[in-house]
Parts: C-alpha cells; sequence; structure tokens
C-alpha cells in the first residue's frame, strides 16, 4: 500500500509540472518563480527600465520579464539568458505592442487563472478604435497599450496608483491630447482637459473625488476609444441620464433634431464644457438656449417662453415658502408638516425640470401646477404658525403683566402688615 501511494504521488507531482508549463509564456520556463534572474541582474547594473514597479500587476502574478520579453530567466549568463534559442523577443516595435499583449490577454484560458471575470476582447476592440484604426494605417504616433497602462508599472483600474484608475483618467488622457505639438498633425483641438475640469462632470470627479462622475473613457470607451457620432451623442448621455433620454427620443424636437442632423444634447449643454443646467436655459432669456435656433414670434419660442414662466412661478413660490418656514423654525413652532409638503413641492420641481426635455408646456405644467400646491399648502401652514406664535406671546405678555400686579400688590401688603406689626 505504501508503494502505491508513493506512485500515486509521484504522478500527481508530474501531472501538477506539466499543468504549469501549459501556461508559461514565451521564455518563462520555469515553475521556479524565487530565480529570476532577469530582475536581480538589471538591479545589481542598476538598468531598471523607467517607471519600473515591483508592485506591478504582472510581477504580482508572477509574470515577470521573460513572460513578455522572453528569454530565460533561470539562466545567470547573459547571452544565454537573452539567446534567440531561449526564445528572447526582446522590446516589441510600437505596432507590434496591442498584437504584443494580445497574446495573453486574448486568450480566454489563460487569463482565466488569474482574472476569471476579465474581458478577452480588448484587443479586437482596440482595432475598432480611432487608435486602432490609424494603427494599422501606419500613424506610430496614436495611443497603444503602454500610452494608457504604461510598460512596467502596470496596476489594476481599481487601485488609486493606475493610470487608469477613474481619478487619473483625464490626466493620462490629456498627455497626449493636451499636447499641441503632439496633436499638431490631426486637427482637432487641445483644450479638452481644461474645458473638462471646469466642468460639471470634472468638477465631481477631480476636486469633489467622485468616481461615480464620468471621465473620458465613459463617453468615448476604453479600448474601442471613438468619438461618440450624431447618432449616439443621446444614447452615451442616456447611460446616466436616462429619463431625459427618453422624453428627448420621443420628442417632437428629438425627431427634429435626428433628420436635421444635430447632436442632441451636445447641442445644448456642450461636450467637455458641460455646465450645470439651470432654469436661465430655457426660455427667451440672455442665458437661454433655446433663442439660438428659435426666434421671436416661432412656435419654439412661445413654448420655451411658456415653459419658462411656469418654472420660474413654481421655483419663486417654493423660495418663497422656504423662507417663511426659517421664519418657523426661528420661532420655535412645529415645522415638520411643512417639512414634508416642501419636499413635495421639490420632487415635483425635479421631475419637472427633467421634463422640459419633453418640450411639451402642458406636461411640464402638470408637475409645476403640482409645486405650486404644495408650496401654498406650505406658506399656509407655516403662516397659521406664526399666527399662533403671535396669540402665545401676546398670552404670555397678559399674564406676565397680570402676575407682575399680583407681585407688586403682594409686596405692598406685605410691607403694611410689617409697619402694622412694628
Amino acid at each position: 500500500m505504501i508503494r502505491i501511494t508513493y506512485k500515486y504521488a509521484a504522478l500527481m507531482a508530474l501531472f501538477a509540472f506539466l499543468g504549469n508549463i501549459g501556461f508559461l509564456r514565451a521564455g518563462d520556463t520555469t515553475t521556479e518563480p524565487d530565480v529570476d534572474h532577469c530582475i536581480s541582474c538589471h538591479q545589481e547594473l542598476d538598468v531598471l527600465p523607467s517607471g519600473f514597479n515591483k508592485d506591478d500587476i504582472h510581477i504580482k502574478s508572477g509574470l515577470s520579464c521573460a513572460g513578455c520579453h522572453g528569454g530565460d530567466k533561470t539562466r545567470e549568463d547573459m547571452d544565454e539568458a537573452m539567446s534567440a534559442k531561449a526564445g528572447f523577443i526582446g522590446v516589441p516595435k510600437r505596432s507590434e505592442i496591442p498584437d504584443f499583449c494580445g497574446r495573453c490577454h486574448s486568450d480566454i484560458k489563460f487569463m482565466r487563472v488569474y482574472q476569471p471575470r476579465i474581458q478577452t476582447d480588448q484587443e479586437s476592440q482596440y482595432f475598432t478604435s480611432i487608435h486602432g484604426k490609424r494603427l494599422r494605417n501606419g500613424d506610430k504616433k496614436v495611443a497603444v497599450c503602454t500610452n494608457c497602462h504604461t510598460s512596467h508599472s502596470i496596476f489594476s483600474a481599481q487601485d488609486p496608483r493606475s493610470t487608469v484608475y477613474a481619478l487619473n483618467v483625464p490626466e493620462t488622457c490629456n498627455h497626449c491630447h493636451g499636447d499641441p505639438n503632439y496633436m499638431k498633425d490631426y486637427d482637432i483641438p487641445t483644450d479638452q482637459y481644461s474645458k473638462y475640469a471646469g466642468s460639471v462632470h470634472g468638477i465631481a470627479l477631480l476636486e469633489k473625488r467622485d468616481t461615480g462622475a464620468p471621465a473620458c473613457n465613459d463617453c468615448h470607451g476604453n479600448h474601442g476609444a471613438f468619438p461618440p457620432g450624431v447618432s449616439s451623442i443621446s444614447h452615451v448621455c442616456g447611460l446616466c441620464h436616462v429619463n431625459n433620454l427618453q422624453y428627448f427620443t420621443a420628442s417632437a424636437m428629438g425627431k427634429a433634431f435626428a433628420e436635421q442632423n444635430l447632436h442632441a444634447c451636445e447641442e445644448c449643454h456642450g461636450n467637455h464644457g458641460v455646465q450645470p443646467a439651470s432654469d436661465d436655459m430655457v426660455g427667451t432669456g440672455e442665458k437661454s438656449v433655446c433663442i439660438e435656433c428659435h426666434g421671436e414670434g416661432d412656435r419654439g419660442y412661445q413654448v420655451a417662453d411658456s415653459i419658462s414662466s411656469e418654472l420660474k412661478a413654481a421655483v419663486q413660490k417654493y423660495q418663497e415658502a422656504l423662507s417663511i418656514r426659517e421664519d418657523v423654525k426661528t420661532a420655535g413652532m412645529d415645522d415638520i408638516d411643512i417639512g414634508y409638503l416642501l419636499q413635495d413641492a421639490h420632487q415635483d420641481l425635479i421631475q419637472s425640470r427633467t421634463l422640459v426635455h419633453t418640450f411639451d408646456p402642458v406636461r411640464v405644467s402638470a408637475k409645476t401646477l403640482g409645486s405650486l400646491k404644495n408650496s401654498e399648502q406650505a406658506i399656509k401652514l407655516a403662516k397659521s404658525e406664526i399666527e399662533e406664535y403671535a396669540v402665545r406671546r401676546k398670552g404670555l405678555g397678559v399674564a406676565t403683566i397680570f402676575i407682575t400686579i399680583i407681585v407688586v400688590a403682594l409686596f405692598f401688603k406685605i410691607r403694611q402688615m410689617e409697619n402694622k406689626d412694628s
């Protein structure tokens, strides 16, 4: 029985060894992770690659220099370790990098060992992008894998040290797209980063550190990066602004935009420099975007003016209700029911602003009317609390005078009694 056990263990060890070999890449021909003369030699000679980080995700996964560059990391002799016989590849040409990285990242069996859920179509996506198409046409300046992910300090996208971590993505893209000299051959703007940084999205991401806010890749894509087209702009925005997209697409304005090949959301809100939406954008005032297309007298102009008037009336009444509620709170009176009414009024205001994208004054009016009614009811309740407060103050004043008279009368009565006793 003992001999059989030993034989069985030996066979299992052999199978495990062969199984490991199956997952190794060019030049990575040892199962001893501690033996890595590539790194030790480069460290001794102080010739580590620029940007090298020992916490690189590949190194942490046991895929060292030879895993990408080939060669035999177990050989101490440099010529033998970096020989063609040992499978040494060296530094790939720039045009070869996507395919080079794709040797592993497009192999679902190989990647499943390291990240079972990771996508393995990044390379094919890349060649659908502007970058990938231009690379195949011979443009050697476009971004390849290493431009975004680096070569020797690659981290998970969830790691704050990563160049593709949400907070770092704008700066990573700006490294090329913000360089006028580098981009001069492409006839595209280089001020996207500065516009984005001052936008509602940029402030949320870069200043408030809200990683849920959209960065460049949320609109343009990651590996399949492509500028949104006319027909896709609203769908890109609609990933977050779902109701706005649905209302706009179903509206007469949305259909007119599609017929005239206009850019949907971008036409009114812009792209990189999107500013917080305000009620002033709607209507016929100086800050309105409606008057950029509609002139006085046409139906669009009238609709814009109508919607604006509805919104302004509801906002004014809501602000009035907020102000009088503060008076109630200052007086120390009950404002709980007033608060509930104001919550409903505010919710109706939010929904009416979303309904602006229907460009239908009737639908907008239905919600602004609800806000008006709740605000008016809140004002009425607040006034009754203030009146109650005034009544209580009068009652307190009368009671104070009455008590004062009694105290004074008692004082004199006591003095009178003391004088008689003396």
